[in-house]
């Protein structure tokens, strides 16, 4: 864990429908999602959206899919996620760290719980598709993933669990 935090107290939080607008929220800043910029940066995610998606990630997630917010002394501070990707057939993971909690040590905290969870529930390996110039690249070869291709657009990391 980064030096800038002494304490253990990231956990991971299963969100109640009405606590969406958190999501909301990050998904909307664009610091927050600069790493996007690649695909479009900030994603609009309005309530009118919110039934449909709690549904598929919270409420039925089928051994397919995980999500979870970040909590750290009672704040949401970002989001870990995994899911299987149908056309690769692989599980990716997402780890979102809103932009006033970064540097903080708490993304690579938070893919250490994600990945534990994923094996846990029986995933053998995580995977991300990860713009080249994300600086998360680093945080996730720290964390025990390796490069396994890249193309143009991208850099696919692995983690065996």
């Amino acid at each position: 864990m980064n030096s800038a935090r002494d304490d253990n107290s990231l956990t991971f939080h299963k969100p109640s429908l009405e606590e969406l607008w958190f999501r909301e929220k990050m998904l909307a800043d664009p610091v927050t999602m600069s790493y996007n910029d690649a695909w479009g940066g900030a994603v609009a995610f309005p309530a009118g959206d919110w039934d449909d998606w709690y549904g598929y990630w919270i409420e039925n997630p089928d051994g397919k899919r995980f999500y979870r917010y970040l909590e750290s002394d009672g704040e949401f501070i970002g989001e870990a996620a995994y899911h299987l990707d149908r056309e690769l057939g692989v599980h990716i993971a997402d780890v979102i760290v809103f932009a006033p909690y970064r540097g903080k040590g708490y993304g690579g905290e938070a893919l250490d719980m994600l990945c534990n969870a994923a094996k846990e529930n029986g995933i053998d390996a995580l995977y991300d598709n990860i713009a080249k110039d994300n600086p998360a690249i680093s945080m996730f070869l720290s964390h025990g993933f390796y490069e396994e291709y890249r193309d143009d657009g991208i850099i696919m990391l692995k983690k065996e669990l």
